[in-house]
């Protein structure tokens, strides 16, 4: 428990957004380039316009966190490099980093950069926190999925500042473990450029859903406690939000963290921030209310009285002023109408707008606001050519990329298979395969026996498979797990988080699978650092950068269906069968495993006719994954065969493989 006062730290899109966050009371602010930013459709800075953000935040002792918190494909890398040197002679005060590639050349190449770890790195306990911190990184931005108590013992545990987000949009999926967009048009979520496919309608049974869009996060009922744990810094999500937004929620924050009695007063202040419906999510305990039926954003304010050819007419108590903006809501529709508030008449409560749109508005419409006019915030930071030049410091990129550029010999072929339950076990054979590895259940683990004779006889190709989220109460349950199977001769892992190797037992011979990404050769570095056996490539990879690698040791899958949703939010769709489909008719199915909800496609990636061309360049470890499978008769069989011939599986899809990842 602590008394100190936690930093407010707020999104900055653009430059009217950047006055707003200091307007309101910010004590830091993240902001992206143009370059290598979770959100890509953001504004963001051009470089002379971030070196005039940084002086003048720094003139008002403000902070600046800079986001480099997307996956970094191996073409990249030089202009990576470029990015790092800039920040690091603009003495920026921190950078937010996803990629463990980025982690290399920062902390090896520009040490004076300060790091804090992105969201989207998966952080959820405390171990994956004091991983975080051995390896230096200074803070960690924490997963918004925590509850109250898991977020108690992380607090305490904690060897490094802890980042929370307290108020903005939330993601159905984990950050960093979703990917839909990218599955859905090469747009990946880990690259800046998320489609925002858990806003999107679908069809479940006869009607359309929204069936993944989750409410706004709010936490201001929880802000006490949240200080009382001693949490460094209280996060606002909205880089893409208008300046009025951030003006208005940063004033409410400070309002209460300055004194926490005027909490009715904040909560009046925030119900105008324009944004969705309000949850407290896990961090209030209650999450039966977390999806809303309406995806976009806005507040309700009326519903259409009227329609003429050049005017609408509504309703309002709410005072209304040149320069809002509403959205014309039509349930039954998809369409997103907008109308600019100027030049209207009020006659008591009755607003009359004019709009070029009034034919495509109905009576009864709802009226939404979206965007205020409150204040006015100025769009310059000042003349770019009084900008004095930084003083840079030498970087040697070609000592940079020598250092990740990979020379090892090459590794024998190799044939993996991944199972997600027991019942598989049965179904292969062992002499096909030169590694098995089990992708069990919590309830299989607990179950498991490790002097199961087949098992015992095969403990050599057995590989032991993490989860990619651990809650805090289940750390010593997988650690325990680790030393009972290591104990009985199953002493190899694949981890789906780089800190789950403190989890395993000395001596423990440990992979990583393909959720501690490896999109470039430095990635592939720092997990030769931390002395990892093996490591499978990201499964929304591309052909063109698994080319562009120096290192082509990894395990390339070829078979497998993409856990599209990861999420510990339950959906109800209406189909008992769980089944779903968009607006294209591309299908769709929920599972739940250990209180996780996942969606797969229907049908598999598969990519085995490009087996021969990978093994030309140097590619001969693959892996057929059977997790997100569902079992039937001959699959095993047919599928091994296809393998074998290097034949394309009907009906499939090559995800990204052949039209590449934006």
């Amino acid at each position: 428990m602590t008394n100190k006062r936690p930093e407010l730290l707020a999104p900055v899109g653009n430059a009217e957004s950047f006055y707003a966050a200091l307007n309101g009371g910010a004590d830091a602010v993240f902001m992206g380039l143009q370059e290598f930013n979770a959100r890509g459709r953001a504004s963001n800075f051009t470089r002379p316009m971030l070196q005039l953000a940084v002086s003048k935040a720094h003139e008002k002792n403000v902070k600046v966190y800079i986001t480099l918190n997307t996956l970094i494909k191996n073409k990249e890398i030089d202009q990576l490099i470029d990015v790092l040197s800039f920040l690091n002679s603009l003495r920026v005060d921190a950078i937010i980093i996803q990629d463990w590639g980025v982690y290399f050349i920062a902390r090896k190449f520009f040490p004076k950069l300060v790091l804090h770890a992105s969201t989207q790195m998966g952080n959820h306990n405390s171990v994956g926190v004091n991983f975080a911190a051995s390896k230096g990184i200074v803070r960690t931005v924490l997963a918004r999925e925590l509850t109250m108590p898991e977020l108690e013992k992380i607090a305490k545990e904690s060897k490094a500042e802890l980042e929370l987000f307290v108020h903005g949009a939330l993601c159905y999926s984990f950050s960093g473990m979703c990917l839909f967009s990218s599955y859905a048009g090469g747009q990946g979520a880990n690259r800046g450029l998320c489609k925002q496919s858990c806003r999107r309608l679908y069809q479940d049974g006869e009607e359309q859903h929204a069936l993944f869009s989750l409410k706004d996060n709010q936490q201001l009922s929880n802000l006490q406690k949240i200080v009382d744990l001693g949490i460094h810094s209280l996060k606002i999500e909205g880089r893409m939000k208008s300046a009025d937004y951030v003006f208005q929620v940063c004033k409410a924050y400070r309002m209460v963290l300055n004194n926490p009695g005027k909490m009715v007063e904040a909560a009046e202040m925030l119900e105008s921030d324009t944004g969705r419906e309000k949850t407290s999510y896990f961090l209030g305990g209650d999450i039966s209310d977390g999806i809303t039926d309406d995806p976009s954003t806005g507040k309700l304010i009326g519903k259409i009285a009227e329609v003429t050819k050049n005017f609408i007419s509504f309703q309002s108590s709410l005072p209304l002023g040149d320069g809002y903006r509403l959205r014309i809501r039509n349930k039954s529709e998809d369409d997103q109408l907008y109308v600019k508030v100027e030049n209207f008449k009020l006659n008591g409560n009755l607003y009359q707008i004019p709009t070029d749109l009034a034919g495509k508005i109905k009576e009864g419409d709802d009226v939404l606001l979206v965007r205020l006019k409150s204040q006015s915030f100025s769009s310059r930071l000042g003349n770019v050519n009084t900008l004095p030049e930084l003083k840079k410091q030498f970087v040697n990129k070609n000592e940079i990329k020598n250092s990740i550029s990979f020379s090892g010999k090459p590794q024998e072929p190799m044939l993996l298979v991944r199972v997600g339950s027991p019942e598989w076990i049965a179904k292969l054979r062992f002499e096909d395969y030169d590694a098995v590895i089990l992708s069990y259940k919590k309830s299989d683990w607990e179950n498991f026996d490790p002097n199961d004779t087949l098992l015992q006889s095969n403990r050599q190709k057995i590989r032991i498979e993490f989860p990619k989220f651990i809650s805090e109460n289940n750390l010593e349950f997988y650690r325990n797990l680790a030393e009972r199977l290591a104990a009985s001769g199953f002493n190899q892992f694949f981890i789906s988080h780089l800190s789950q190797k403190i989890l395993l037992p000395k001596g423990a011979k440990v992979s990583c699978n393909e959720n501690v990404y490896v999109l470039n050769d430095a990635a592939a570095k720092a997990l030769n650092d931390e002395q990892i056996s093996d490591f499978i490539y990201p499964q929304e990879n591309d052909l063109e950068n698994l080319l562009s690698m120096k290192n082509r040791q990894g395990i390339v899958p070829l078979y497998f269906y993409p856990e599209l949703f990861y999420s510990r939010m339950p959906v109800k769709p209406h189909q008992e069968s769980k089944m779903f489909a968009d607006e294209n008719n591309k299908k769709f199915r929920i599972e739940v495993k250990d209180g996780i909800t996942i969606v797969y496609p229907t049908i598999p990636v598969a990519l085995f006719h490009y087996r021969n061309q990978l093994e030309k360049i140097g590619f001969n470890r693959f892996l057929i994954d059977y997790s997100g499978e569902i079992m039937t008769a001959n699959v095993v069989k047919r599928i091994l065969k296809k393998f074998i011939n290097s034949e394309s599986v009907q009906p499939s899809t090559s995800f990204n493989f052949k039209l590449g990842l934006k």
